[in-house]
């Protein structure tokens, strides 16, 4: 999580952050269309975020040497660390996505609201891939990683846990869902924000975790609603979640109940753990994988 620097970050400084590498990467996306005018319109914006993440990953690092006082800026977000701990707390998010993902297919088509199809081909694989290691990297850096550590600097770490999931929910486009469906998928989604930062604490600060639990949830329920499954039309947007041909289950009863359930397992996270900088909880998890050292706190 964020360092304990003592000076925290300038607030226009955190608002105007990635609104200003967001803005950059469009317009240094619009000559895209000159260039390639085969090129339709959402491909042109696919660029945009392209870029604007490769410019995220750019400046990230000198963005936390000087606010944050990370002398190691990608221990301190999470992602630096000894390939096998790395790969561990992924594995062990994306169980818990597979877990989630299975819940919902398992109780829909019970209940006769899907009929499982089971037709995959490579076209829906690799865009399931895409979108598992795309969104599921670039969100949970920007938000369990970067925003969640500017917000710890000024608010402290409960509050940052909160405010972080606020904001992730608010930022996607619940507002198209109609009436109280779109209450429903806001709701859904700071669930998961919050399901996702506790992942983190529960990896002693890695970030791989928190990747591979919501590259799955993306990737794996794209191939469900796409090839593995057929949802009934009747079924109601408050029970299998809003979003018509498009659904959303993170937003109907089915996955509050499960994100609840992740929720409960994970109440032992929700006080903070840890006190001190990323760098020394990357060598504790170390120590504590490696030699089982007394005081490791275990990974569920």
């Amino acid at each position: 999580m964020a360092p304990l620097a003592a000076n925290g970050p300038k607030w226009p400084g955190t608002l105007l952050y990635v609104p200003v590498l967001y803005g950059l990467g469009w317009l240094g996306a619009r000559p895209c269309a000159l260039l390639f005018p085969h090129w339709r319109p959402d491909q042109v914006d696919l660029a945009g975020l392209v870029l604007s993440l490769a410019l995220l990953l750019i400046s990230l690092p000198i963005r936390l040497r000087r606010v944050w006082g990370a002398e190691h800026p990608w221990q301190g977000l999470g992602l630096a660390m000894p390939i096998h701990l790395a790969a561990k707390a992924w594995l062990r998010g994306a169980l818990k996505g597979l877990f989630l993902l299975a819940l919902v297919v398992l109780v829909l088509v019970l209940a006769g609201q899907a009929r499982w199809l089971g037709e995959l081909n490579t076209a829906l694989l690799l865009n399931a891939i895409a979108l598992m290691l795309g969104v599921g990297f670039a969100e949970e850096l920007l938000f369990r990683g970067w925003l969640w550590g500017e917000l710890e600097l000024e608010l402290g770490s409960n509050r940052a846990l909160w405010l972080q999931a606020a904001i992730f929910a608010l930022l996607h486009p619940w507002y198209r869902a109609p009436g109280l469906e779109a209450i429903g998928l806001l709701g859904g989604l700071t669930l998961l924000g919050l399901a996702l930062a506790l992942q983190r604490r529960a990896d002693d600060g890695a970030l791989w975790g928190s990747i591979g639990l919501h590259g799955w949830l993306v990737g794996g329920w794209f191939l469900a609603q796409k090839g593995l499954l057929q949802i009934s039309p009747a079924a109601p947007g408050w029970w299998v979640g809003p979003g018509g041909a498009d659904i959303n289950p993170i937003g109907g009863l089915i996955g509050w109940i499960g994100l609840g359930l992740l929720l409960w397992v994970r109440r032992r996270w929700w006080p903070r753990h840890l006190s001190q900088k990323p760098e020394t909880a990357e060598l504790s998890l170390v120590i504590s994988e490696d030699n089982n050292g007394p005081g490791a706190n275990p990974p569920t």
